[in-house]
């Protein structure tokens, strides 16, 4: 008897897709069109970065001009009368007499002294305040203290307070210990710390993991060995970058030098370039000669943050300050 085995139906067929479903799938072409929101924000980012640097421009255009045609072409946007004699009145090699000849107002400065009391200045605040506020740092961020919190939030609170309030009873002070007119009375003011080198480096060093402090000293390193030999080396690109902001604010300080260096032996060229200004004996100031000595001033530090600028700003991303 023979058997018969009913027939397997045929598996199920999946449904066709539409043709009109793929082309909705597909993704859709780019444009070879920016968008205009991309456009606008391009526009406005170049509008801005012009308006920034124009003055920068404006100083470089005054500076390899002469006196005589700036008046003549104030609207022509190109150097008026292209000469180098500004930075020759400024470095002291045109005499009086040869001042005046090219349209100066026949002041000078003592442009290579007041270099120099700046370098002296600058470089004394940075390294005095960046080793004692990179110690205070590490004493909020990595000791155990009674109280270090509400210190530190104390502490904090003072980059609240603008630095004219406290300008008054410094000078006293400096007054009353007899250190006006010499270069500690100059930098004792943010020689030791400021508020946000502390905050600056305590950021950082709330990141380095505690393992490594807990093995040096497992190892006999004390304190101090730790701090100069660990953690100061491992903080080299935030305390590089806090030496360079500190390096240019100190080189661009004007008010307190104006207030504590009187005389020439510490005379510094932001206060300098002040009195040039108002040295007019033919009734107007040497505007190119001005303008060249601000650039001339200006060119390190300019050169500095150009060198470093990416790595301040990756310094300051990683800190988390905004």
């Amino acid at each position: 008897m023979s058997t018969t085995t009913a027939p397997t139906a045929p598996p199920p067929t999946p449904p066709s897709t539409p043709a009109s479903a793929e082309v909705h799938r597909r993704p859709a072409p780019r444009s070879r069109w920016p968008r205009w929101g991309t456009v606008l924000g391009w526009v406005t980012m170049i509008v801005i970065l012009l308006i920034t640097l124009f003055p920068f421009y404006w100083m470089l255009r005054t500076a390899f001009s002469t006196n005589s045609e700036l008046a003549a072409q104030a609207a022509n946007l190109a150097p008026a009368g292209f000469t180098l004699d500004a930075f020759r009145r400024v470095f002291g090699l045109t005499t009086v007499e040869e001042s005046l000849a090219q349209g100066g107002a026949g002041g000078q400065i003592n442009f290579w002294l007041y270099l120099r009391n700046s370098v002296i200045m600058s470089t004394a605040i940075t390294v005095g305040q960046v080793f004692f506020s990179a110690m205070a740092a590490y004493a909020f961020a990595r000791l155990r203290w009674p109280g270090r919190d509400v210190v530190f939030a104390i502490f904090l609170s003072a980059l609240m307070v603008p630095g004219i309030f406290t300008a008054i009873p410094n000078f006293v002070l400096i007054k009353e210990l007899g250190l006006l007119n010499t270069f500690p009375g100059l930098v004792l003011p943010t020689f030791f710390m400021t508020p946000f080198a502390i905050f600056f480096l305590r950021q950082f060093f709330l990141g380095i993991p505690r393992e490594i402090e807990e093995a040096a000293m497992i190892d006999g390193a004390s304190r101090a060995r730790l701090f100069l030999r660990i953690i100061l080396p491992m903080s080299s690109a935030p305390i590089a970058t806090l030496a360079v902001l500190t390096y240019i604010q100190a080189w661009n300080e004007y008010f307190w030098p104006l207030l504590v260096g009187q005389e020439d032996n510490v005379r510094v060229l932001t206060v300098a370039l002040g009195i040039f200004r108002s040295q007019t004996p033919q009734g107007g100031p040497d505007w190119a000669g001005l303008m060249a000595a601000t650039l001339v001033a200006a060119l390190p530090i300019v050169l500095l943050f150009v060198a470093l600028g990416r790595r301040i700003v990756n310094s300051i991303g990683f800190t988390g300050i905004k």
